[in-house]
């Protein structure tokens, strides 16, 4: 069976804390919320997400 390759579902900015999750349907990111807030951090930060943390791309 070979490794198959997989996408993140969610990222975080290291920078500011805005957090997305992926959206199937519309093949987007979407902004999070938590407890009916949007977790939209800095508008004008130039993210750097953290999805090469322990996120690993392939499938064992």
């Amino acid at each position: 069976m070979g490794t198959g390759l997989q996408t993140p579902s969610f990222r975080e900015c290291e920078r500011c804390g805005r957090s997305e999750h992926w959206d199937e349907d519309d093949e987007t990111w979407r902004i999070r919320e938590e407890d009916d807030e949007r977790q939209v951090g800095n508008p004008h930060c130039i993210h750097e997400w953290n999805i090469t943390g322990s996120f690993s791309p392939f499938k064992n």
